[in-house]
């Protein structure tokens, strides 16, 4: 049995891999995948495949790339989710903010420096053109570092994604000011250059399979129900959510990955523009 290991965070994104998993798919194949639940999110993700502590993330796409462009030795495998991640704004509920023009100078909860919710608070800044340079940020970890931030006012706003956060809107623990979808595919499959040195066979196994569960992943029965009693949302958020979601099975265009760095080079969260090679592996070749 070939042990290999995953991580992602504890979103509804991953259920397909849950679900493969649960179900014996991989170990059909001899393989012992092994998942990691990271709430920490993008920027932990990035510091494991660095440090050798996982050999695949699921993973934003614009932190994975600033993180290969800064040198870590990983590379997208395959698009996971091709539709944008639409990322909520939030205050706390007794915040006296009550618009986004507001929130411009006050300081953005980011889970870490390179993460996903620094990245986006940078894309937000250049949508309402603000100086990004004036950007002010509180790390808080995690969501429930967010929560307290928010709470206590260490922190002023909160960009995180929009469905993960709507149980803590409805609860009245944050109110969602806007939201701010990416301007690209959200989130791909990456390898660390180790293992994809010797295990490229294996990895072409692990994408068949969970290609397989995903495009058919719409269409289990019942999927909506289950998708909300393992993570908590209502129904007809996670009815509204599957609508809006759409899964990948291909190669990232390269010519989407100069969008992404195109962004960041000119928000100026990268020093150069790389060749596509340097970030994109394709099984096939």
């Amino acid at each position: 049995m070939k042990k290999v290991r995953l991580i992602g965070v504890p979103e509804h994104f991953n259920m397909p891999w849950h679900m493969a998993i649960e179900e014996g798919a991989f170990e059909e194949r001899g393989i012992d995948l092994q998942w990691t639940d990271i709430p920490e999110g993008t920027g932990r993700m990035c510091q494991m495949l660095l440090e050798n502590e996982t050999d695949l993330a699921i993973i934003l796409t614009e932190g994975l790339v600033k993180s290969i462009s800064e040198g870590n030795p990983a590379r997208i495998v395959q698009e996971y989710i091709a539709s944008p991640l639409l990322w909520g704004i939030h205050v706390g509920a007794q915040s006296r903010f009550k618009s986004i023009s507001e929130l411009k100078g006050t300081r953005a909860a980011i889970s870490r420096f390179g993460s996903g919710s620094h990245l986006m608070a940078f894309i937000n800044a250049q949508n309402k053109v603000w100086k990004t340079e004036e950007l002010k940020f509180e790390v808080i970890d995690n969501l429930q570092g967010a929560v307290e931030a928010l709470t206590n006012g260490s922190a002023d706003y909160f960009m995180w994604e929009h469905f993960t956060t709507k149980p803590l809107v409805d609860r009245g623990v944050f109110r969602r000011l806007d939201d701010c979808p990416t301007p690209w595919p959200c989130f791909v499959i990456a390898a660390t250059e180790k293992f994809l040195a010797k295990n490229k066979g294996t990895l072409k196994h692990i994408l068949q399979i969970i290609n397989a569960y995903t495009i058919e992943f719409k269409q289990i029965p019942s999927i909506d129900r289950t998708l909300a009693n393992r993570y908590g949302q209502k129904l007809e958020d996670i009815e509204e959510w599957l609508a809006l979601t759409r899964w990948s099975q291909s190669h990232m265009d390269p010519q989407m990955l100069d969008k992404v760095q195109n962004t960041l080079l000119n928000l100026k969260l990268i020093d150069q523009k790389e060749v596509s090679t340097k970030f994109l592996e394709n099984l096939n070749n």
